[in-house]
């Protein structure tokens, strides 16, 4: 016998949509692993890995709720962003992987070649070298990738390279009488932390439920990841070529992921310097936006 039908009530809540997942967009380097390390098997979470110069577009393309974009990207960008502080990529100190190798003394570089991968670290490494010179220094791209293929290719007098290529694929040191860590010269100059990247969102969208969502889907994940970094260096080092005692040096006693008052202060200190040579158009008020 079966069951009479239930009526129907017209005025039943409706059930609550399901929140979609934040969409997120990163590169994939060591440094960022304690950052995104497992977010691509989560429910609530799309990752999205490119080039590092691709990040901004995914974000003003509305294609990304939040990015980790270049700090310096935030005061060129055509349309206002905001920062997120659910981690970030700094330093208080040298950072081993944003360096300047030069033939002579920094007060004698008038010109560098740069890593087509940098945009902040190319205006710090103008900042240090100012600092030292009095003079701004010319830039000229340089793809140390192609260069490698090119076996009668010259290195230039000096060359900045960041990410995972200083320590697995350096140039070679013959070349290069000096090295400058930039992260290390930032702090005797200013006596700061530095902040390489960090999570950003358009500013448009600060109120937004989807980057409060985003936002501490990030934040949960980074803390995660803090307590296993030791499985996140024995699992990915060695596949990207670093020895594994550098690389958990390197991710735990070099490298920041927390926002703090510092970091936030030394961001200030950049944009505020980098205004002071016209290496940014404009000095944007900066935003942090607590989610």
């Amino acid at each position: 016998m079966q069951s009479p039908a239930q009526p129907v009530h017209d005025d039943a809540p409706p059930r609550p949509r399901p929140q979609a997942p934040a969409r997120i967009g990163a590169v994939s380097y060591l440094n960022t692993l304690p950052l995104i390390e497992g977010l691509g098997k989560l429910e609530d979470a799309r990752l999205t890995l490119t080039a590092p110069a691709r990040l901004i577009d995914l974000l003003l393309d509305d294609e990304v709720d939040l990015a980790l974009v270049s700090i310096i990207d935030y005061q060129r960008s055509p349309e206002p962003l905001a920062l997120v502080p659910a981690g970030m990529i700094g330093c208080d100190g040298p950072t081993m992987t944003v360096r300047l190798f030069t033939r002579d003394p920094l007060e004698a570089t008038r010109a560098i070649h740069a890593d087509v991968d940098s945009h902040t670290s190319i205006t710090l490494a103008r900042l240090i070298i100012e600092g030292a010179s009095g003079r701004v220094p010319d830039v000229t791209p340089f793809d140390a990738d192609a260069h490698r293929a090119e076996p009668d290719g010259a290195w230039p007098p000096a060359l900045l390279l960041i990410g995972d290529k200083v320590v697995t694929d350096s140039p070679p040191a013959i070349h290069y009488a000096r090295q400058t860590d930039l992260g290390e010269a930032w702090k005797a100059r200013t006596g700061l932390p530095f902040v390489y990247a960090t999570w950003m969102c358009r500013a448009d969208r600060v109120n937004d439920p989807a980057i409060v969502a985003a936002a501490h889907v990030l934040e949960r994940q980074r803390r995660r990841n803090r307590m296993r970094l030791d499985w996140i260096v024995a699992r990915h080092a060695p596949v990207r070529g670093w020895p594994t005692d550098l690389a958990r040096r390197y991710l735990r006693d070099l490298l920041r992921f927390d926002v703090t008052p510092e970091h936030r202060a030394g961001v200030d200190r950049f944009f505020d310097d980098a205004a002071r040579l016209s290496l940014i158009p404009e000095r944007r008020p900066t935003l942090w936006v607590d989610a």
